[in-house]
């Protein structure tokens, strides 16, 4: 393909050069490819652009001269790397509906009863996201939340030609701040709530929620949580058109009325746009209202009725790691879910809490090399709600784990709550299995879908699912 056809507004003496493929990753380019340089949260790809052209990279796109020939000074590379990908792969989000999902907790799980419902019309249906992508039943291994440009520009052609005509992504912070998603349009735009996260990479909430609003600048129409604090800052700076919903704000456009909890799910009405229609849900928590609510919401933006949204709803059996329950065969219950962030911690205690005959006991650690802030504050949160803590490890990755859980401890100094320390995960899901007592409920909580964990020496296998069950067969 000719690089005037990837890149518009070039140089004309660039116009013939062929490009055989794009990359942004120095130790990928291949004879004939194009470079562009990226310069990222740890890395500046303008530092290999000579290493990239000795390896074959016919032209580099930089935002200042990098000293080698053949190059395009643009003024910002990700903007350029987001337009050349959809355009290498001739533009396949335009082949479909594009709704993007956006928030600190409840993406996942918008995604998949958003799914869930478009696909009970027979739409063949597109998911991009934190567990897993999925074009229709197949599923594609997820490394990102959201895929850099290329790949996921990559990743919407095979969408394109398997003919989906649906595609749910979430959209991550990162993503939006690293303009990943540049230039898309999406049919509809949710966000869900801000909490505090990734406050590592993004330092403050402002900076945080100005990422997220990115989102809205390129959708048709904004589905917004009015419950959330931050609801009215976005509202104000929105140019498309909005509908809200909520629970306690009886104003939004759509609410939920009459809840009822229970262990096994949730029921409540759906009011709005002149109708009422009971939902049920097999998946508790007032977290599981929020995110049934908005997938709702977005799904009769794209015109699904609410008599085709509760149905589907009703036989959605849940997603994977979101307070997902594990058989056991015995008289207490374990829960699985990704709760990693105060906000999300919060939710699945305040939600088992409410449903407890015996204790409460929470298994919980924080990632390493990420925003240790809401580790002292997770540890607070987990010693109030639990009647008993199994302080843990999460991913320390490049951290030691024993600091990492003395930041936690800081925030149960303190609190009368019982807790234990056992740092190895296994180990700590073992004993909490080995001492459980009749009608406790056992949240293992950060890890949700993961089968892995991350250490200083690389990434090893660990599914809890599996650790569970080995406790189990020696009980």
């Amino acid at each position: 393909m000719l690089l005037k056809d990837l890149l518009p507004n070039i140089p004309s003496e660039m116009n013939g050069i062929e490009v055989k493929d794009i990359t942004c990753n120095s130790r990928k380019v291949k004879e004939g490819y194009a470079f562009v340089c990226i310069d990222g949260f740890t890395l500046d790809g303008h530092k290999y652009a000579v290493d990239a052209v000795k390896s074959g990279a016919c032209v580099v796109i930089a935002e200042r001269p990098t000293g080698v020939e053949n190059e395009v000074i643009v003024p910002d590379t990700h903007k350029a790397f987001a337009v050349m990908s959809a355009n290498y792969f001739n533009n396949p989000s335009e082949s479909f509906k594009l709704i993007g999902v956006t928030g600190t907790n409840g993406k996942t799980s918008v995604t998949y009863m958003l799914k869930k419902i478009i696909e009970s019309k027979g739409y063949k249906t597109g998911v991009i996201g934190t567990i897993q992508n999925m074009i229709g039943d197949e599923s594609v291994e997820s490394v990102n939340t959201t895929p850099d440009a290329y790949g996921l520009n990559k990743l919407f052609a095979k969408m394109r030609d398997a003919g989906c005509q649906y595609v749910i992504m979430e959209a991550s912070s990162h993503a939006l701040d690293q303009k990943r998603i540049f230039n898309l349009n999406f049919e509809v735009a949710a966000f869900t709530n801000l909490t505090q996260d990734h406050l590592d990479y993004h330092k403050t909430m402002e900076n945080y929620l100005q990422a997220k609003m990115k989102l809205f600048g390129m959708c048709k129409t904004a589905v917004i949580n009015t419950d959330d604090e931050y609801s009215a800052r976005i509202l104000d700076q929105l140019d498309c058109e909005s509908v809200t919903y909520g629970v306690l704000d009886r104003s939004a456009t759509y609410s939920a009325n009459g809840i009822n909890m229970k262990p096994d799910g949730i029921e409540y009405e759906m009011v709005g746009d002149y109708t009422i229609k009971r939902m049920r849900l097999k998946t508790g928590g007032k977290f599981s209202v929020y995110n049934s609510l908005c997938a709702a919401v977005c799904a009769r933006q794209l015109g699904f009725t609410t008599d085709e949204i509760a149905a589907a709803l009703e036989e959605l059996e849940g997603v994977k790691g979101r307070a997902e329950v594990v058989p056991t065969g015995k008289d207490y219950t374990v829960i699985i879910d990704y709760a990693h962030t105060p906000d999300g911690l919060k939710n699945i205690l305040s939600t088992f809490s409410e449903l407890k005959r015996g204790r409460l006991v929470c298994l919980f650690g924080c990632g390493g090399d990420r925003d240790a802030t809401k580790r002292s504050i997770m540890g607070s949160i987990a010693a109030k709600i639990s009647d008993f803590v199994v302080v843990t490890s999460d991913n320390p990755r490049t951290e030691d784990p024993v600091k990492i859980i003395d930041d936690i401890l800081e925030g149960m100094k303190g609190s009368k709550t019982p807790y234990i320390v056992i740092e190895n995960r296994v180990d700590a899901i073992k004993y909490a299995i080995e001492n459980a007592r009749k009608d406790d409920i056992i949240v293992l909580a950060g890890k949700g879908h993961e089968t892995y964990q991350i250490l200083s020496t690389g990434k090893i296998h660990l599914d809890e699912r599996e650790v569970i069950a080995e406790a189990l067969a020696k009980a």
